[in-house]
C-alpha cells in the first residue's frame, strides 16, 4: 500500500507539472541573419568558419535543409517574415528601402509581434529593421508591434562608411557604402541615440539590450517575443575587440564571430534567468550570400548563386530549431520556409491568426513531431516582381521549374555565368531540376518523361496565381532627403551635421 500511495503521488505530481508547464506561455527568440550563405555556418559544412554557439543549437536541436525565405534581398524578406505574407500583398517591392523613402511597412500589416501582444507578450527587436522610418517614424518598429527597438533602421551600409572604424584599433569599413545620406543612426525606440553608430560597441549594446529584456520579462513574468535581426554578416563587416582577428576566415569569418557570440549571451540569459526550456529559439537568415565581395562576402555551399537571384543560392537559407525538451534533435528535409513563423508562433502562444489571406503553414508537427511538411510549393520572387512575369520559379516537393532565370551583380565574381548574366531568359518549357539528387541544379530534366510533373508545377502555380493581388508598392513611393533620420533635426548642412555622440 505504501508503494503504491508512493506511485500514485510520484504520477500525480508529474501531471500537475506537466499540466502547469503547458499553461505557462512560450518564449520565443527569432534570430536573423543577414547575407548568410547555406554554407556559410561550422554546422553546415564550412570548415573554418566558427559558430560554436549556433552548432550547439543545431546540435541539441532541428535543422532545417530545405528552408526558404521570399525574396533574395533585405526589406522584403523580412516583410515576409514578420506577416506570413508574401512581400507582394503588402507592397514591399521592388528592391528595397533607404533612409529618405516615403513608404514602408503598411500599418494595416500584422506583424508576429501584433499577433503574439494579442496573448499579453512584451515584445522587443535588436539591430536591424529595414521596414521603414517615413514621416516622423510612422513605420518604425515601435509602430508595428515591438514595445521596444535599439538598432539601425535599415542596412548598415545605407551612410557613408569610408570614414567609419570597423575593426580597432582603427581600420576603416572596407568600401565606400551609400553616399550622400545620412551616417546610420543607432536609434533607442524612436530617438536617435548616437549618430553614427560606432561597430566596435555595436554588438556589445545589442548583447546588453536583449539580456535586460529577457531579464526584465522574466522578472515581471511576461512571457515574452526577442526579434534579433542581426546587422552581421552584410557587407561591410565590422566585428569588436573580442572577435576582431580571431577568426581564421578573416574579416567575414569575424563579423560571423561576433554574431554567434551575441547568440551565445542570450542563450546564456534564457539559462541564467531558468527559462531557457520554455523558450523556442528560431534561427535563419534573410538571403543568400552577396558574392561579389568576394572573400568578404559569404557562401551559398552545393547552392547556385547567390544574393538576388532566384537560384537556390539567393533564397535557400540555414535554419535551426531549438525547444530544449520538446524539439528532439535530429534533421528535417521538410520543406518550410520563413512566411511559416508568424503561424507556427500564433499555434504555440495560442494566438489568433490575423484575418487576411496567410502565405504560411504551421510547422508544429514539423517541430514536435519530426512529421512531413505541408508544405509542397515555394514560390520564387525575383527582386522586381511583376504581375506580368509573375514567379520566376517553382518547387514543387522535390522538383523546381524556373519559367525565367536571371543573374544579378551581388552575385558576379563566380565562374558560373548564369549568376552574374543579367539579361533576362524566358524558359519554355521550364528548366526543370530534381533539388534531392541535384541541389546545385546542374542537370535539366528535359526528357518528356518529365511532363507529368511540369503539370503539377503548372497546376500549382497557376493556383497561387489566382489567389495573388499585388498590394501598392511602397517603395515606388520614392524617397524624401527630408526623411532621413538626424539627430539634429533642421540642421544645415544636412547630411554633415547629422553628428551626435553619446554613451551606448
Amino acid at each position: 500500500l505504501g508503494l503504491l500511495t508512493i506511485m500514485l503521488v510520484i504520477a500525480l505530481f508529474a501531471l500537475i507539472t506537466a499540466q502547469c508547464a503547458r499553461a505557462t506561455p512560450l518564449n520565443f527568440v527569432l534570430l536573423f541573419a543577414d547575407d548568410l550563405g547555406y554554407g556559410d555556418l561550422g554546422c553546415f559544412g564550412h570548415p573554418s568558419s566558427l559558430t560554436p554557439n549556433l552548432d550547439r543549437l543545431a546540435a541539441r536541436g532541428l535543422r532545417f535543409t530545405d528552408f526558404y525565405v521570399t525574396s533574395a534581398v533585405c526589406s522584403p524578406s523580412r516583410a515576409a517574415l514578420l506577416t506570413g505574407r508574401y512581400q507582394t500583398r503588402s507592397g514591399i517591392y521592388p528592391g528595397v528601402l533607404y533612409p529618405g523613402s516615403k513608404g514602408g511597412l503598411p500599418l494595416n500589416e500584422t506583424t508576429v509581434a501584433e499577433v503574439l501582444k494579442s496573448k499579453g507578450y512584451t515584445t522587443a527587436i535588436v539591430g536591424k529593421w529595414h521596414l521603414g522610418v517615413g514621416p516622423n517614424g510612422i513605420y518604425l518598429p515601435t509602430r508595428q508591434g515591438f514595445d521596444s527597438y535599439l538598432g539601425i533602421p535599415y542596412s548598415h551600409d545605407q551612410g557613408p562608411c569610408q570614414n567609419l572604424t570597423c575593426f580597432p584599433p582603427d581600420v576603416k569599413c572596407y568600401g565606400f557604402c551609400d553616399q550622400g545620406v545620412v551616417t546610420v543612426p543607432l536609434m533607442c525606440n524612436e530617438n536617435i541615440k548616437r549618430q553614427p553608430a560606432d561597430f566596435l560597441q555595436l554588438e556589445k549594446a545589442y548583447s546588453e539590450f536583449a539580456s535586460q529584456f529577457i531579464s526584465d520579462a522574466v522578472q515581471n513574468n511576461h512571457p515574452f517575443f526577442l526579434y534579433y535581426p542581426s546587422h552581421h554578416t552584410h557587407y561591410p563587416q565590422y566585428a569588436g575587440a573580442d572577435y576582431a582577428g580571431k577568426s581564421p576566415r578573416g574579416p567575414f569569418g569575424d563579423s560571423l564571430m561576433e554574431f554567434d557570440g551575441t547568440v551565445g549571451k542570450i542563450l546564456q540569459t534564457l539559462e541564467e534567468t531558468g527559462v531557457i526550456n520554455n523558450t523556442l529559439i528560431f534561427f535563419t537568415g534573410d538571403n543568400g550570400p552577396e558574392l561579389m565581395r568576394k572573400s568578404r562576402g559569404g557562401n551559398a555551399g552545393l547552392m547556385k548563386c547567390g544574393k538576388s537571384t532566384t537560384y537556390e543560392g539567393g533564397m535557400r537559407e540555414p535554419a535551426i530549431a531549438y525547444w530544449p525538451g520538446s524539439i528532439q534533435p535530429g534533421v528535417t528535409r521538410a520543406l518550410a520556409s520563413s512566411l511559416d513563423i508568424l503561424p507556427t508562433f500564433a499555434k504555440l502562444a495560442g494566438a489568433a491568426l490575423p484575418d487576411v489571406q496567410l502565405d504560411g503553414f504551421d510547422m508544429t508537427n514539423i517541430l514536435l513531431n519530426h512529421r512531413p511538411s505541408e508544405r509542397q510549393t515555394i514560390f520564387y520572387y525575383p527582386t522586381d516582381p511583376s504581375e506580368k512575369h509573375s514567379v520566376f520559379a517553382v518547387r514543387w516537393k522535390n522538383f523546381k521549374a524556373h519559367y525565367y532565370t536571371r543573374g544579378a551583380s551581388h552575385s558576379r565574381s563566380t565562374p558560373d555565368r548564369d549568376c552574374s548574366s543579367l539579361p533576362l531568359l524566358h524558359h519554355d518549357p521550364p528548366l526543370l531540376y530534381n533539388l534531392e539528387s541535384d541541389p546545385s541544379e546542374y542537370y535539366n530534366l528535359n526528357s518528356s518523361e518529365w511532363d507529368s510533373v511540369l503539370k503539377q508545377i503548372q497546376a500549382a502555380k497557376e493556383h497561387f496565381e489566382a489567389s495573388m493581388v499585388f498590394g501598392e508598392s511602397e517603395i515606388s513611393k520614392g524617397r524624401d532627403s527630408a526623411l532621413e533620420p538626424c539627430c539634429i533635426p533642421n540642421c544645415t548642412p544636412k547630411p554633415e551635421c547629422c553628428h551626435c555622440t553619446s554613451a551606448l
